[in-house]
């Protein structure tokens, strides 16, 4: 019965000391040999962070110069015209280029607390906010002053889609994964069930963007197919450089889906609490 009692007994006092779940150290990311990465590996993350980075920055470029030498430039309410060129800069600056930065850096950081990466993500998406607001009023108002109608294509109505959407995912996000830490483990079952949500959500909001910045692009193109003043040449070479925005604007699509669905990205491998939500 001794031979019994000994091992039962060491059994029982390991449990009864061992300190309780929530009050264990977790293990960090970087501390799990599960998501331990090859060379291959980094090479692909390299080339994801790379290349997404010379797209989305790419992509602002080209509107930019597209704007600014074949569109006569910006202005505000003294030209409406030309006040409406700030759209789609500052559509594709808001929800494409800030908004893919955001997506990128809360899938591929790996350099600090998941926190702060969390952080950074709302930041990009909180700066977001007034380029798009001031595209939504500066294309309102350009079409009022034109006596245009408002909302009546296919852009429009998925402009406003993507902006509703855009709205609803950041207050969604900001009280889950943000405001609900003050409570981080009464409220981890909550969260844990928001993290596919948001995270679906938020990537079809980004293909949203995309789609209404290439239907958009299309629209623009057939206003202006018929503008006199123009030589043949330059709109020649108008129609290449809005045909080369909207295809970037795909790549980027591919690259962001890409790299937040691979496999053996940082989110999706083995991260524990603190680190996934």
């Amino acid at each position: 019965m001794n031979s019994i009692d000994g091992p039962f007994i060491d059994e029982l006092n390991r449990l009864l000391l061992r300190p309780p779940k929530f009050m264990r150290r977790r293990k960090r990311y970087e501390e799990d040999p599960d998501n331990a990465w090859n060379c291959c590996s980094w090479c692909e993350y390299l080339l994801i962070v790379i290349l997404s980075t010379i797209l989305l920055v790419g992509v602002l470029v080209l509107t930019l110069f597209w704007v600014m030498f074949y569109r006569d430039g910006f202005a505000w309410s003294e030209s409406p015209k030309q006040q409406f060129n700030l759209h789609p800069i500052l559509m594709i600056a808001g929800f494409v280029t800030l908004s893919g930065f955001s997506i990128l850096i809360y899938r591929l950081c790996r350099c600090v607390k998941h926190i702060y990466v969390k952080l950074i993500h709302m930041f990009f998406h909180a700066v977001a906010i007034p380029c798009i607001a001031l595209g939504f009023l500066s294309v309102f108002d350009s079409h009022e002053a034109l006596q245009k109608v408002n909302f009546y294509s296919l852009h429009s109505w998925l402009g406003l889609v993507t902006m509703g959407m855009f709205v609803l995912q950041f207050v969604i996000g900001f009280f889950s994964f943000l405001v609900m830490l003050c409570c981080e483990n009464k409220t981890y079952s909550c969260r844990s069930a928001m993290v596919p949500i948001h995270a679906s959500l938020g990537l079809a909001n980004f293909w949203l963007a995309i789609a209404t910045s290439v239907t958009g692009l299309i629209e623009k193109e057939r206003e202006t197919a018929n503008e006199t003043g123009v030589s043949t040449e330059n709109k020649l070479v108008e129609h290449y450089i809005t045909s080369a925005i909207g295809i970037t604007l795909i790549f980027i699509g591919i690259i962001v889906t890409f790299a937040v669905r691979r496999s053996n990205a940082p989110a999706s491998a083995k991260v524990y609490v603190t680190e996934r939500i």
